[in-house]
């Protein structure tokens, strides 16, 4: 059984249905955490919750389960009013908010002439917009809790641009700044901010599942999430850059 340090804290995972969102769910709840999951698409959050709930118990014993509690609900990032009201369901299921990881994201890809504006709004919506709504809702909560901790999942997208990423580039450069902002804004009041960059990481984002072993795992951004709420309260660990260690060729 890994280490429960997580017990009585209370974590929301957004995008937490699948891939990376999924894994750092699950993570957080095995670590002992109450976890509250919100994703777009309808009844899959609160499927996804059963399913963690139970495998919890299977892991840890029906009575640890038990004292945790494990909820989801429909959330759509990038709509603001969505987002307090998905709030609203994690103050009453499960009392308020210690950590919050903005995982929710989209890609759209294509050059900068052939996107709409409507493609364009919906990304930087939902991966850049989304996570200041919640960021927001969480900071808010935090000052009544006396601290908290957020940690964003970007990309090394923030950092390096390519051909057919304007959006996608646009919303994780911009992830990566409101991150640092964020971060300098708030560090005073116990909170601390951290965001993650990925390389390839073996998710259905972007249909590019390919079982590849060669690449990241969403398990794998799960244990650095675990790493970073591990860390001292003297020391933040601001920013985490991971690729694949031998890429396929």
């Amino acid at each position: 059984m890994k280490d429960r340090f997580l017990e009585g804290r209370v974590a929301i995972v957004t995008g937490g249905t699948k891939g990376t969102g999924r894994a750092v769910a699950w993570a957080l709840a095995e670590a002992g955490a109450s976890v509250a999951i919100g994703a777009r698409t309808a009844g899959a959050p609160e499927r996804v919750a059963g399913e963690i709930r139970q495998e919890l118990a299977e892991r840890v014993g029906a009575e640890k389960a038990a004292a945790q509690r494990i909820a989801g609900a429909r959330l759509d990032a990038g709509n603001s009013a969505g987002v307090t009201k998905f709030f609203e369901f994690v103050d009453t299921e499960l009392g308020g908010v210690d950590i919050l990881v903005n995982n929710a994201g989209i890609g759209i890809f294509g050059s900068t002439a052939s996107l709409s504006v409507e493609q364009w709004d919906s990304v930087i919506a939902t991966n850049l917009s989304g996570a200041f709504y919640a960021s927001r809702e969480a900071l808010a909560r935090f000052r009544q809790r006396g601290g908290g901790t957020i940690i964003n999942v970007s990309s090394l997208a923030g950092k390096n641009p390519f051909a057919g990423g304007a959006a996608y580039n646009a919303s994780k450069f911009g992830m990566n700044g409101f991150s640092e902002a964020m971060m300098l804004d708030h560090r005073q009041e116990n909170v601390r901010v951290s965001y993650i960059m990925p390389g390839s990481v073996d998710t259905e984002f972007g249909a590019n599942r390919t079982g590849a072993s060669w690449k990241i795992a969403p398990e794998d951004i799960a244990e650095i999430t675990l790493m970073l709420l591990r860390m001292p309260a003297r020391t933040l660990v601001s920013r985490v850059e991971v690729r694949p260690s031998r890429p396929g060729k």
